[in-house]
């Protein structure tokens, strides 16, 4: 199968903000672009006993991640519940054996329209929150790269986990 590359080419040069932005965009379309053309069982296809990591259970967790660093830490949504853990488990969001596409790329695509509204609306990359898990306070800034990083591991395993699905590789 043959995947259709069309990502957004992040810019050499820019502002501090629109480079976050842009290589956030990157990652989260290389996410979609791994589990392009492939069918709810294939997209839950798990890598290797005992993890039960598959191409939809990273949606999910990504999914979560989006939701609790822009909507709970730095959109204060207080209160606002897991998508897939009713214990506040991101755990949970991997073991997408009953999940379809449909679901979680909705869940998905939702939390990352939430997070860039988010983002758009802050006045600067200094806006800072409170992560109660860790303690401490976080800039809208550190989230921002945060989640590029996040991206960028999960794309790594992603990669490993398409091969193993239909042999598909690269970017």
């Amino acid at each position: 199968m043959n995947v259709v590359d069309d990502r957004p080419e992040p810019p050499k040069r820019g502002s501090e903000r629109e480079m976050l932005r842009a290589y956030l965009d990157f990652h989260r379309a290389t996410l979609a672009m791994k589990c392009q053309g492939l069918s709810d069982e294939e997209l839950r296809q798990q890598s290797m006993p005992p993890s039960t990591l598959s191409l939809l259970g990273l949606v999910r967790h990504m999914a979560e991640v989006e939701r609790t660093w822009f909507r709970r830490v730095i959109g204060r949504e207080e209160g606002l519940p897991f998508v897939w853990s009713e214990k506040g488990d991101f755990q949970e969001a991997y073991e997408a054996g009953a999940s379809t596409r449909a679901e979680a790329f909705a869940a998905w695509e939702a939390e990352v329209e939430h997070a860039r509204r988010i983002e758009r609306e802050a006045e600067t990359l200094d806006v800072q929150a409170h992560f109660a898990r860790w303690g401490e306070d976080v800039s809208l800034r550190f989230v921002m790269l945060h989640l590029v990083h996040e991206y960028a591991r999960h794309n790594g395993h992603a990669d490993f986990l398409r091969e193993g699905v239909d042999g598909v590789v690269g970017a």
